[in-house]
């Protein structure tokens, strides 16, 4: 008997099913804690991937939540070359899918929920860039703010902890849409740690803006109020503490953040006039400009902001060692924005 027609079959029954906010993730149940799979208002479809699953929103075209079940030794082993090949998730019905098309051009980056750098093997690594995993994400915010004071630290903290940490990334809200797709843009971005060897869970919450800033962790119990999602995380869990979490609650300050990268691969009018606009409008307090081979265009940039405003801006050279691991763009400049 020819048995390959079973999983086209199969695909086919998934794709032609109605939309639930139920969500089954029959094939990787073991990356929810307890297997316990979060109750959403939201309908969508379940996607399973080797490392990560996903609940997707077929009517913003993004995750409504990303699921990790993070292992220390497999973050601490080499990592995997990061692939950059985005491409759009064929499981999902043509008109529930976000396209490449759509993000071109629209000022936005394709912002990973189940991150790159969490990936510890090639083939988890080259699914993590399926477009069901992204959201339009502010562009700073993604490579500075989110990347920095959000992925690297939960990274690092899996890296210390005994036994699993599970990782849930989301965004709610819209503050408009991209593409001919109409590609949700999220006016607010989550992620929600779960420790269960020590019963702790705290979330990040943070504005999808480019001059976005680090706000102490919030509790579990806020994140289901904001986002209306139920983790099923167990009812006495306890929020993180620690030293610097108790005293930004105490004093009401930011914890981490107030400053943002802009990225120039050449010049850009548009950015340096983004920059000039922030100066003048007084939300900035410093600037410093890092480059590695592309002087000339550091020193463009230095001029043209300081010829225009009354903002000093300190040029600095950065050149990082040669790897076989990692690529670096050599001509890239990158403008420190300190925000006030």
């Amino acid at each position: 008997m020819n048995m390959k027609w079973i999983p086209e079959l199969l695909l086919s029954i998934y794709l032609l099913s109605p939309l639930s906010a139920f969500a089954l993730f029959e094939e990787c149940q073991d990356l929810f804690p307890s297997q316990q799979i979060p109750s959403s208002p939201q309908v969508g479809r379940d996607l399973c991937f080797d490392s990560f699953a996903v609940y997707y929103s077929p009517s913003d075209k993004k995750p409504i939540y990303t699921v990790e079940k993070l292992k220390g030794e497999r973050l601490a082993a080499p990592h995997p070359r990061r692939t950059n090949q985005f491409y759009e998730e064929a499981r999902l019905p043509f008109k529930e899918r976000a396209l490449l098309a759509d993000y071109r051009g629209s000022g936005y980056d394709r912002g990973h929920n189940a991150p790159a750098g969490d990936m510890s093997n090639e083939s988890a690594m080259a699914q993590s860039f399926s477009l069901a995993n992204m959201m339009p994400q502010a562009r700073q915010n993604n490579q500075g703010i989110w990347a920095k004071n959000v992925e690297e630290p939960t990274r690092q903290y899996a890296k210390r902890v005994d036994g699993d940490l599970y990782v849930f990334t989301g965004s709610t809200g819209k503050i408009g849409s991209i593409g001919k797709g109409q590609v949700t843009i999220p006016e607010h971005l989550f992620k929600l740690v779960y420790e269960p060897s020590k019963n702790t869970a705290w979330a990040y919450w943070v504005e999808n803006t480019n001059d976005a800033t680090m706000s102490p962790p919030i509790t579990y119990q806020d994140l289901k109020e904001k986002t209306g999602i139920d983790f099923h995380l167990p009812e006495d869990v306890a929020p993180l503490r620690s030293k610097i979490t108790n005293q930004a609650h105490k004093t009401q300050q930011p914890l981490l953040g107030g400053w943002y990268p802009v990225f120039f691969d050449d010049y850009s009018s548009y950015k340096v006039q983004e920059i000039l606009s922030s100066i003048k409008a007084g939300r900035i307090s410093s600037i410093q400009i890092q480059y590695d081979q592309n002087i000339e265009l550091a020193k463009k940039l230095s001029l043209e902001i300081q010829s225009q405003t009354s903002l000093q801006v300190n040029l600095s050279q950065n050149s990082p060692p040669e790897s076989k691991m990692v690529a670096y763009e050599r001509n890239r400049v990158t403008a420190i924005i300190r925000t006030k």
